[in-house]
């Protein structure tokens, strides 16, 4: 049983209870009786409201499925939409308007360049991402597949010379194009200076050059005649040379350069969402505790890697010389954004009045924000906003109310922490189709605190199947990804974006890089993010975020931006238009093969989310490829099998057959992992396996297609059988 203490007619777990009367409140000036009051005036409020937008939810979905069953044999496009406009699905458009936020950090209203989403219930994660600010060039390149290993340049021994060497041949290609000199090339230096508060740089023919741009030089360390390192400024990134002669890489290059550092993961979404697996109130204090730790500064976790180990703990500031001989310092972390919970979610962690489990997203608003607090106060030694904003991005919401109903809740946490209005930011995440379809209004709904919107393929797919599914067959997953109303959506949000002031002002993001040991193609793909007018794109590492970052030294989304606010912005019927399977006729070869991908997938997820309590991780897929999944995978596969079991494309049996085979081959994927519960041969006995077939086939009755129910209960039941 859990132990639960009463206060304010609230019944809050004692793991929560404690954290927060004992280690968020002390420093913050708020008085823990008061909190809970507040927070139970704040649940009272708003948990009625929360249900009936859930109800709203599902009386549309259950409209529009009425609507496909009735017109099956004679749709209609413009009776289709002129029908989503007749329920409110499809809202009218208002005038134009601009956002107006207020006190955004540069890095998310001036700056462009990686963003990371790291599951906050990890602290080595959240550290090293925080921690990702900058990044050596020359460790994320050596390290992968960018740098071929054709020649010589294997990846062998401590350090291999010959692969060494085309690392600083990469490394001066960048420097060429982000901070070209005024003659000759950074392939020819021998030597930096700085001389008269620019950089001078000597070439091997005996000549001299400068920057042809000398404003880029913005900083040094060491002495101007023998610096340490070069502080440049490109695009509004910093990248910095770093000099040492006597370092092992330093040594063998003619002008001493021991490494180039990048400017990298500007911002950092920490998240408490699809990420993680949070099902009750000792994974909710422990996800509340590292935001804590990370909001004073204190957050550690030790390391060990073999008989050593070490402490792991938040970078300071970097401290540069400015050209003038002034002190510049620059910030040594990510910004922090923290993702909250969406509506749908309750949790057990606190019960309200009547024994209900408070919606999850309410609780994560307010003690997220309380904790946020200790960074606004600076309660720590370390500081998240310089500007004195807190970040939250709040996913999976439906359409304008929604937006709405946040923007209130967040008006009703700042009056309960005392917070100026608009002190709380929020990100809109874009992955919803209600949400798409009325991106402008649901912007106008937080017109005051909106600083971030972004794009998602993959629960934006799940969305768009469940929300048509009896609409009938979808496409081939594959060929989701090349219909119109993908690029319509991709295109439509930077639209929507730009015509709504958010230039200068927030970020226009873009989804994740999957793949995480493939950098090549991230790097020849990727750099199509900021050419699409985003100035922020997910990554899958800190390693990403550096080679990602150079992505931004080649385009100016400022330039960029400019020039798609002059274009026609995409269709909204391009975005409402089903991506059925049409008259295609599936051989059963290439039904199956479907039906094996979304299966492996699926159950290599579900497996450890259910088992071990991992919310996000590297998956093996059917080719073992490490794919990096979440929620949103699970979320697309799961739909897509259940459209094709409703409309019989496979069968029940087929689907059957095909998860215990593909439960065998995930069995023997993880057969090196100590913690792995097998789910195979004893299928009946496996908690991991019966939440994979729910999902499937209870998938046409989840709530928005969402996996969250299923999989909550089922992590509940394998952590009460421990």
């Amino acid at each position: 049983m859990v132990e639960r203490i009463q206060q304010s007619g609230l019944q809050i777990a004692k793991p929560i209870y404690d954290l927060v009367n004992h280690q968020i409140c002390p420093g913050t000036g708020i008085e823990p009786n008061q909190f809970w009051q507040d927070f139970a005036e704040i649940i009272n409020h708003f948990a009625p409201i929360n249900r009936e937008l859930l109800e709203k939810r599902e009386t549309l979905q259950a409209q529009i499925d009425t609507w496909h069953h009735q017109h099956r044999d004679d749709f209609s496009f413009a009776d289709y939409k002129a029908f989503l406009q007749s329920i409110d699905y499809l809202v009218p458009e208002g005038p134009s308007f601009s956002v107006t936020p207020r006190n955004v950090d540069p890095e998310i209203a001036q700056q462009a360049g990686p963003q990371l989403v790291v599951p906050i219930m990890n602290a080595r994660f959240a550290l090293n991402a925080v921690n990702a600010r900058w990044g050596s060039l020359y460790d994320a390149l050596y390290g992968n597949d960018v740098i071929s290993e054709e020649g010589g340049a294997e990846k062998v021994g401590a350090y291999n010379p010959v692969r060494g060497q085309k690392v600083i041949d990469y490394g001066r290609d960048l420097l060429d194009t982000a901070v070209p000199l005024d003659n000759g090339s950074h392939h020819a230096a021998t030597g930096y200076q700085v001389v008269n508060q620019r950089l001078l740089v000597t070439l091997d023919n005996g000549s001299e050059a400068g920057l042809a741009n000398p404003e880029q030089l913005a900083g040094y360390l060491g002495t101007a005649e023998n610096p340490a390192s070069i502080l440049l400024k490109n695009n509004r990134l910093h990248l910095e040379i770093q000099v040492d002669s006597a370092h092992q890489v330093g040594s063998t290059d003619k002008a001493g350069v021991k490494d180039i550092v990048l400017e990298a993961a500007l911002t950092t979404i920490m998240d408490c969402e699809d990420s993680v697996a949070a099902v009750d109130a000792e994974d909710k204090a422990l996800a509340y505790s590292n935001w804590l730790g990370l909001n004073k500064g204190t957050l550690e976790e030790t390391i060990t890697r073999g008989d050593k180990s070490f402490v792991r703990s938040m970078n300071p500031d970097r401290d540069y010389l400015a050209t003038d001989g002034s002190k510049l310092c620059l910030n040594g972390r990510s910004l922090m954004f923290v993702r909250n919970v969406g509506h749908l979610m309750t949790n057990p962690a606190i019960l309200d009045a009547q024994g209900n489990e408070v919606p999850e997203g309410i609780m994560d608003g307010v003690i997220t924000s309380l904790i946020s607090l200790h960074d606004l106060k600076r309660t720590g030694g370390l500081s998240n906003s310089a500007a004195g904003s807190s970040y939250i991005v709040k996913p999976k919401m439906h359409g304008p109310e929604e937006v709405a109903f946040t923007n209130d809740l967040f008006d009703a946490i700042e009056d309960a922490l005392g917070l100026e209005r608009h002190t709380i930011k929020v990100g809109i995440m874009d992955e919803e189709r209600r949400t798409s379809v009325n991106l402008k209004e649901c912007i106008r709904a937080a017109k005051g605190r909106v600083v971030f919107i972004n794009t998602g393929f993959l629960d934006r797919t799940g969305d768009e199947i469940h929300t048509s599914m009896h609409a009938g067959p979808f496409a081939l997953k594959a060929d989701l990804k090349a219909m119109a109303w993908i690029s319509a959506y991709e295109d439509r949000n930077v639209d929507i974006g730009l015509a709504c002031g958010l230039r200068g002002k927030a970020q226009i993001g873009k989804g994740m890089w999957a793949i995480p040991d493939n950098m090549a193609d991230m790097m020849r793909i990727k750099i199509g993010h900021p050419q699409s007018g985003a100035n922020t794109a997910w990554v899958p590492s800190p390693t990403a975020a550096t080679l990602h970052a150079m992505h931004y030294h080649h385009v100016d989304v400022v330039a960029v931006q400019e020039q798609v606010s002059q274009r026609k912005q995409a269709s909204v019927d391009d975005i409402l238009t089903i991506p059925l399977l049409g008259n295609r006729q599936l051989t059963s070869a290439e039904i199956q093969l479907e039906l094996d991908n979304n299966a492996q997938g699926l159950l290599g997820y579900v497996v450890r989310w259910v088992e071990q309590g991992v919310g996000c991780s590297k998956v093996l897929d059917i080719n073992n490829v490490g794919l990096m999944e979440d929620r949103a995978t699970l979320r697309i596969s799961s739909q897509h099998m259940a459209n094709w079991l409703h409309h019989g494309i496979c069968s029940s049996g087929q689907i059957m057959e095909t998860l215990k085979r593909m439960a065998a081959v995930v069995d023997g994927q993880n057969a090196g992992d100590a913690d792995y519960v097998a789910m195979s041969p004893n299928f009946e006995q496996s908690i991991a396996f019966k939440a994979a077939c729910d999902l499937v086939f209870k998938g046409d009755t989840q709530p928005s297609g969402y996996t969250e129910p299923l999989l909550h209960a089922y992590r509940q039941q394998a952590k009460a059988a421990r």
